[in-house]
């Protein structure tokens, strides 16, 4: 199954991360002057993305995402070269309007199960150390990026193989902590 592309990040195997490590600094794909970002912490629930609001870097068929506090993500420089892709969607996707690549995805609305994480793709370090990807979420979804439907049962049969479980939806805790989030938002569950 070595011939199923997924992303370039995992299609080689995944790195496991370090438990120690403290972030890093991503960048954008601008030759000069490219928007920097400080992650001053490691990332969680880091995953590929098949959904087709993620940035995806040319040629893959899944973006790679995870999250982390946004206390701990910071502009170094560039800022003013950073857009909103979607105003209207639940993550404000923070690309570098000069290369597309996005930096960060910011939830601004404090009802949501995941504010006060921001998403970021760790393909755009050269630091070694971020989290592993831990399962693929969206999958079905590539089928409108346009992979062909009848490419589906290679495409988890890679994603097993790469040891990222294939979901139609997130992880099964993450699912859990917006279900549980809904259940207390409205009464179901003791706050």
């Amino acid at each position: 199954m070595a011939n199923v592309s997924i992303h370039p990040a995992v299609d080689n195997g995944v790195r496991p991360g370090q438990l120690n490590f403290a972030g890093g600094e991503l960048h954008c794909h601008c030759a000069s002057n490219p928007v920097r970002v400080k992650v001053g912490a490691n990332t969680a629930h880091n995953h590929v993305c098949g959904c087709t609001k993620c940035w995806k870097p040319e040629g893959a068929t899944f973006s790679q995402v995870a999250v982390v506090g946004r206390d701990a993500v910071s502009v170094v420089s560039g800022e003013d070269k950073l857009e909103v892709v979607d105003s209207n969607a639940a993550i404000q996707r923070h690309r570098c309007r000069d290369c597309g690549v996005h930096m960060y995805g910011r939830i601004e609305n404090k009802d949501h199960p995941f504010y006060g994480l921001d998403f970021v793709h760790t393909e755009l370090s050269d630091q070694d150390g971020w989290s592993a990807p831990e399962f693929a979420a969206f999958v079905s979804s590539v089928i409108e990026s346009g992979t062909p439907p009848g490419n589906m049962d290679a495409i988890r049969a890679r994603l097993r193989e790469l040891g990222l479980p294939p979901y139609d939806a997130l992880s099964p805790p993450l699912m859990d902590a917006i279900a549980t989030h809904i259940a207390k938002a409205t009464g179901k569950l003791a706050a």
